[in-house]
């Protein structure tokens, strides 16, 4: 049976005019030309969550779902727990990608040179809304890592209108994303670090500041938004431009959801 085939293989090559020994050649001469590449491994997501006054456990576990349902990746939550402790950091150590949602904690000790460590090592790195004050005993990395100039925020009411900056509408986290207004007060950032690129503006009446940018850091890549009022997680958009910021960051191209929206 295995002599008949390879009869037949042989003619089937010879009527194409090609001689068979040409064929075994190719095959030594390039070994794995035309194999379909590996994969790369899931992409590991830590998230820092201990922003109380924004929900964010809530925020962050149902984005986590949302994540690991619809792309090949993998997250952990670590929470805030009594006496502003963050359990669970060591996660830091092996992620690709760390997005910080806290406001105002005073972890310290190892815990604190932990954050500082992954912050400060060019590593991929997002930013959610109280993040640019995310630790109380180390404001500095507002300015020193996401590259913003955090001073408050008006008044709660009117709703924030937000827009795309022209020159940055073809940049790949605005992929799909559709201005909508948010529900959160407007942050105060004007001043931003000269090496940012402003993404989205967002107004109110009588007011414009940046609410989302990028920035190089120590060869990695940085992005921050202002956005993240619990009802901005219910916005599809707002989860595509947070989506799209995590592939971005990590330098890898976003893949089709495996689950429909």
């Amino acid at each position: 049976m295995i002599r008949t085939r390879l009869a037949a293989y042989s003619l089937f090559v010879a009527g194409l005019g090609i001689p068979l020994s040409s064929c075994a050649s190719a095959d030594k001469s390039s070994p794995g030309k035309g194999k379909a590449p590996q994969a790369k491994s899931p992409l590991r997501v830590c998230m820092l969550s201990g922003s109380l006054e924004y929900k964010s456990d809530e925020s962050l576990s149902a984005y986590k779902d949302y994540l690991e349902k619809r792309y090949d990746v993998t997250c952990a939550l670590l929470r805030r727990q009594a006496k502003d402790k963050l359990p669970g950091l060591e996660a830091l150590h092996d992620c690709d990608v760390a997005i910080i949602f806290t406001r105002r904690m005073t972890i310290d000790g190892e815990d604190l040179e932990r954050v500082k460590r992954y912050c400060t090592s060019g590593k991929p790195l997002i930013g959610i809304r109280t993040a640019s004050h995310g630790f109380q005993n180390w404001l500095a990395l507002d300015k020193e890592v996401f590259g913003g100039n955090y001073k408050n925020h008006y008044g709660s009411g009117p709703k924030c209108k937000i827009g795309i900056l022209s020159e940055a509408k073809d940049h790949p986290i605005l992929s799909g994303f559709k201005p909508y207004e948010s529900e959160g007060s407007l942050y105060r950032n004007t001043g931003l670090a000269k090496d940012t690129t402003v993404l989205l503006d967002g107004s109110i009446p009588g007011h414009t500041e940046p609410i989302a940018w990028t920035r190089p850091h120590k060869g990695g890549r940085v992005f921050y938004t202002s956005l993240g009022h619990p009802d901005d997680f219910k916005n599809e958009s707002f989860l595509r431009l947070l989506t799209n910021a995590i592939f971005w960051v990590t330098k890898r191209e976003p893949p089709m959801p495996e689950v429909a929206p």
